[in-house]
């Protein structure tokens, strides 16, 4: 469709992968791999031109073969155009393009955009993830949550137990994990989980993250680990997995009545090495930029803070 001199449309197909890959970031090595594997649709993948010129993009990310686009995870403006204009045009692209791709009275999914763990500080960068912010504001979208990237390199020294203290099983069936899950909710300082408890049960929340994650990785299940007291009463678990792209620590949490002890370090210690095992070029983790003792805990644990998250959304 034109709006005066802008064309704003969705991707032919793969052959307009290069012009889609114009505006630089991080993910734009994913793309054709994404494409081809079914997590994304050249229809959920727009462009606004001028001309030839590429003005500003946006993409959808969802699961290999899923149906409805889960992440808003690429929206992109040319830095270089007029303040005023390139986010004028970044308006007009976004609500032309989920106007057409998300379905009727649903609520937009999320957006994510990796950003430096210095974003603030850079005035350029700075300035960029603004105005995209800015974007999606006028979008009626806010700040949900900024996240802290974490990354373990096999040279880095592996964490190291305190010894003796925990044992370690595999976890028997879903069933347990979602209860372990569930009992993990009370006091979390996870924002995703504590806007889940507003509007669901902890069981609920914690069946909904299984299904929706969880179940869904193709990496062994054994790796899993359940921490338990030498009498075998759990005090957490730890989820190591591999999502598709990198290996990665998916579910760390100490339950309630045994937080404060230190078993943190003991639980990523064991999932760092049950990754590490696998001879993988890198682990990455995430948690909230609020969440002080698990970001701590991954900074004992030799994991580098290499880049940050921002979650906007319109809820």
């Amino acid at each position: 469709m034109e709006e005066n001199d802008l064309t704003i449309r969705t991707l032919d197909g793969r052959e307009d992968l290069d012009l889609f890959s114009r505006l630089p970031y991080i993910l734009n090595e994913e793309l054709a791999d994404d494409l081809a594997v079914g997590r994304r649709r050249p229809e959920w993948m727009w462009v606004a031109l001028r001309g030839d010129r590429l003005l500003a993009r946006a993409a959808w990310w969802s699961r290999a073969g899923g149906d409805t686009p889960l992440i808003l995870d690429v929206l992109d403006i040319d830095d270089n155009a007029a303040d005023s204009d390139r986010r004028d045009i970044g308006v007009r692209l976004l609500r032309t393009a989920m106007a057409a791709t998300l379905p009727d009275g649903s609520s937009p999914p999320e957006y994510s955009r990796f950003v430096p763990p210095d974003w603030r500080e850079d005035t350029v960068t700075r300035q960029a993830v603004e105005d995209r912010m800015t974007v999606l504001e006028r979008t009626s979208a806010r700040l949900f949550v900024e996240r802290l990237r974490l990354e373990w390199h096999p040279e880095s020294p592996a964490p190291v137990p305190t010894g003796g203290r925990l044992a370690f099983r595999p976890v028997h069936g879903a069933e347990e994990l979602v209860a372990l899950m569930a009992v993990a909710l009370d006091g979390t300082l996870d924002a995703h989980g504590r806007a889940d408890l507003t509007r669901m049960t902890a069981q609920e929340a914690a069946a909904k993250h299984y299904e929706d994650e969880f179940a869904r990785y193709a990496s062994p299940r054994d790796w899993w680990r359940i921490a338990t007291l030498p009498g075998g009463e759990p005090v957490g678990f730890v989820i190591p997995a591999y999502n598709g792209y990198n290996a990665i620590i998916a579910y760390i949490a100490v339950l309630p009545a045994h937080r404060g002890n230190g078993y943190i370090d003991d639980l990523l210690a064991e999932g760092t090495r049950v990754l590490a095992a696998q001879d993988v070029p890198r682990i990455r983790a995430s948690t909230d930029l609020g969440n002080a003792p698990m970001a701590n805990a991954f900074r004992r644990a030799g994991y580098v803070n290499f880049g940050r998250e921002i979650n906007m959304t319109w809820q």
